[in-house]
């Protein structure tokens, strides 16, 4: 974990001290150790991957792509919460520079959303009942 710390670190003279963003802000609520932090982000980038490649199979049924494929970008996105911690990971987002490309992907997926759901709900109201 020592050498993987030192390239996230910028390199490293194997003093054992390292000022990575890895171990920055593991204080308070939600402490979890380096270990802990790869195997989180490792798994929250896995799920939200097969999510979004589970959405592409049902491409055909809008509702359930919508859904899958929003949550698999959630997660891959928020996987790098668990490297640098959640409050670091909103401020960068909204920082400045990225405000505009936060704002577009955040209303992208909202109306992704609205419209798988609306599509849905007009391909019910438009199809006839039937008896048989």
């Amino acid at each position: 974990m020592q050498k993987l710390n030192d390239i996230f670190s910028g390199g490293g003279d194997g003093d054992g001290t390292t000022d990575s963003f890895l171990e920055d802000g593991s204080e308070g609520l939600c402490a979890l150790s380096t270990t802990q932090r790869m195997y989180g982000f490792a798994a929250s980038l896995a799920t939200g991957l097969l999510l979004m490649f589970l959405s592409m199979i049902v491409f055909g049924i809008p509702i359930k792509f919508a859904l899958l494929f929003t949550f698999g970008n959630v997660l891959a996105i928020g996987s790098t919460a668990f490297l640098m911690g959640p409050e670091q990971q909103m401020s960068m987002m909204f920082d400045p520079v990225r405000f505009l490309a936060t704002s577009i992907y955040i209303g992208c997926v909202v109306v992704a959303l609205i419209c798988a759901l609306l599509v849905c709900s007009c391909s019910l109201i438009q199809q006839p009942i039937t008896m048989f």
